[in-house]
């Protein structure tokens, strides 16, 4: 087990200390190895674990694009919305275009129980004391799910801001989400998370009237942090900017995988 972070150490190569490594790794920076260990030791056993990974990523990538199937990876701190995001997309394409779900926590069946119930058909991969899913866990989870051709995969991915962020899953794109109630500092707070976003989106937008939060300020940071990042707000409550962010799905499976665009039930 990692003694940073939690996580199992199935995927690493070379055990537990490879993975704790990795995790010290990504917590304390490059230039700051924990003390006791050289920074080259910690660098060679990132590389042996994200290699690894990748490895299983890419083969996750080829079979998605041989069976025609796009892939989100969604990320997020706990709480955020991910899953009602889920239940309400679900609901709003409904009879247009298939989604299925990898629903990934560390406990419980409740998130797979509750997209099962808007129609998805869905696989539930618990972490234990792992913080995030990796490329072999998601591989195992598409050999389940046999999603059909021109459908989508929506990977639910372990509510942390950190470490989910590290691993490549074979998705096409990466969707984080940022909640009004978690304040607007996040961008600047945990840059290699919304770095590598392909699109932002500020949840729970119906409760601005009652936080403190600067979307000016949100929207400036993330630009400064990923300034190739789409973003939007969105209330899957109230359904308010939930038309941006099915369109903005709808292109991009449009462009990866030339499927029809999604209609809105």
């Amino acid at each position: 087990m990692c003694a940073t972070c939690g996580c199992t150490a199935d995927l690493a190569p070379g055990g537990e200390h490879d993975h704790a490594d990795l995790h010290q790794h990504a917590h304390h920076g490059p230039g700051h190895p924990p003390a006791g260990q050289s920074g080259e030791r910690t660098v060679l056993l990132e590389q042996k674990v994200l290699a690894r990974n990748d490895e299983y990523a890419a083969a996750n990538r080829a079979w998605l694009a041989r069976h025609g199937v796009f892939a989100v990876n969604l990320m997020s701190s706990p709480g955020s919305g991910k899953t009602t995001l889920l239940e309400r997309t679900a609901a709003a394409i409904s009879g247009s275009v298939q989604i299925a779900v990898v629903e990934g926590d560390q406990e419980t069946a409740l998130d797979a129980e509750r997209v099962r119930a808007a129609g998805c058909r869905a696989v539930q991969l618990n972490t234990g004391a792992g913080c995030h899913l990796d490329a072999a866990m998601v591989a195992g989870a598409l050999l389940e799910l046999q999603p059909e051709r021109g459908s989508v995969i929506m990977i639910e991915n372990v509510g942390n801001l950190v470490c989910p962020a590290l691993f490549d899953l074979g998705e096409a794109v990466r969707v984080v989400l940022a909640s009004v109630t978690e304040g607007a500092d996040k961008p600047v707070k945990y840059p290699h998370m919304f770095r590598h976003a392909n699109l932002v989106l500020v949840t729970k937008r119906d409760l601005l009237p009652y936080v403190d939060f600067d979307v000016a300020r949100f929207r400036a940071d993330l630009k400064a942090v990923s300034p190739g990042a789409a973003v939007t707000e969105v209330s899957a409550v109230t359904g308010d900017g939930m038309p941006a962010w099915l369109d903005w799905l709808s292109c991009q499976a449009g462009r990866a995988h030339q499927q029809p665009r999604l209609a809105q039930g």
